[in-house]
């Protein structure tokens, strides 16, 4: 019984710390989120592994006008 409740306390424990963790975090912006996808955009120089290729005539969502407006949506 003793152990039950120590698992317990243990996990509402780390909840609100997750909490307090998820309240004090900076929220997105546009520009953060523009500064991350610009992070991810930028060539590494090397080439892929094996079968991480992307495929022929792929194009990315972050070019579509929908993606730009939900990025926007969510920065604000």
């Amino acid at each position: 019984m003793n152990q039950f409740i120590n698992v317990a306390v243990a996990e509402k424990l780390v909840h609100l710390q997750h909490e307090a963790w998820l309240a004090a975090r900076p929220k997105p912006t546009s520009e953060r989120i523009a500064r991350a996808l610009a992070a991810l955009d930028r060539p590494t120089g090397n080439a892929p592994d094996a079968g991480d290729e992307l495929p022929i005539g792929y194009q990315s969502i972050r070019k579509s006008p929908e993606y730009k407006r939900v990025i926007r949506r969510a920065g604000k």
